[in-house]
């Protein structure tokens, strides 16, 4: 078997500040995701909301959305 010494991949802790996109306007910048399949926020929560198996209830859905929406 193949050695692929995956370990000088991986690093415990990060060297430096991790840059994660800020929220602030974010209904201003559709579409979403890294490749632009999800057209709205709605479908980018349903989204999640379905991958992570969140199961998140219609009200919590329409919660979420309308907090990113007044961001």
């Amino acid at each position: 078997m193949h050695d692929l010494q995956v370990e000088r991949f991986y690093k415990g802790r990060p060297e430096g500040p991790i840059k994660t996109f800020p929220l602030r306007g974010i209904k201003d910048t559709p579409p979403y995701l890294h490749d632009g399949r999800l057209p709205t926020l709605h479908d980018t929560v349903e989204f999640f909301n379905l991958i992570l198996e969140l199961k998140l209830t219609k009200q919590e859905k329409e919660d979420l959305v309308a907090y990113l929406l007044a961001l």
